[in-house]
């Protein structure tokens, strides 16, 4: 069966050739051109992926971003334009699985799409039996869920796998370029800022203080989780 993409711009000559180049793919495209619509075509289509443009008219993309990580795990990838710097941290931080900088080609279209939904196939691979318990800590790769000190985490598809990666390693330094190639593929090995994103929000959710921390720096080089 085709995996399903429901591609979010507003502009309709870049509506339209994302499509037309998705489709030639053998993909199965469904568009919106505005932020209601976005939301309804999602609800109605369930998509493998979403490619959503933050500038929107009715709903802005980051709203609709946040909508759908309420209710779904689907990988989303995000386009924005060169001087939204600020957008693209934003929009991380919603649980945004990606980027693209407009204007973008068809190739780097292609790649970003066949290596989200790539990671989409490799992180249902990623669990095994039972469950892993680092301190307090405890995570379940067959259901992929988690629980810290009893009470279940809100975790995205990426976050738990990062999350979870460290823990098969747990007390051991996992170097930037292990995590990224690993939990984003390896066109990502350089893009250390995902890596400061993800950790960060994985120590909001776990509350981590100065006194009670899990995941520790190694500056210049990568993390590791500890009890």
């Amino acid at each position: 069966m085709a995996e399903r993409i429901l591609v979010v711009e507003d502009e309709e000559p870049l509506r339209r050739f994302i499509a037309r180049n998705l489709s030639a793919r053998g993909y199965e495209v469904q568009t919106a051109s505005d932020g209601y619509e976005a939301l309804r075509r999602f609800e109605e289509q369930a998509p493998d992926l979403v490619i959503l443009d933050i500038l929107l008219p009715g709903l802005n993309g980051l709203e609709v971003l946040r909508r759908i990580r309420q209710v779904s795990l689907v990988p989303i990838l995000v386009l924005t334009a060169l001087d939204q710097e600020a957008d693209k941290v934003t929009a991380l931080d919603l649980g945004a699985d990606d980027y693209l900088t407009k204007p973008f080609g068809v190739g780097e279209l292609l790649a970003r799409v066949r290596a989200a939904l790539r990671r989409v196939r490799w992180s249902e691979g990623t669990g095994g039996p039972g469950i892993l318990r680092v301190g307090d800590l405890e995570l379940d790769g067959d259901q992929r869920r988690a629980w810290h000190r009893g009470e279940p985490l809100r975790l995205t598809g990426k976050e738990f796998d990062l999350l979870y990666l460290l823990a098969r390693h747990a007390g051991r330094t996992l170097s930037h370029r292990f995590l990224l190639q690993r939990v984003w593929g390896p066109e990502y090995v350089d893009e250390v800022e995902y890596l400061r994103v993800y950790i960060g929000r994985l120590r909001r959710k776990l509350g981590e203080t100065g006194d009670h921390r899990h995941l520790f720096t190694e500056p210049g080089f990568g993390y590791r989780l500890e009890g």
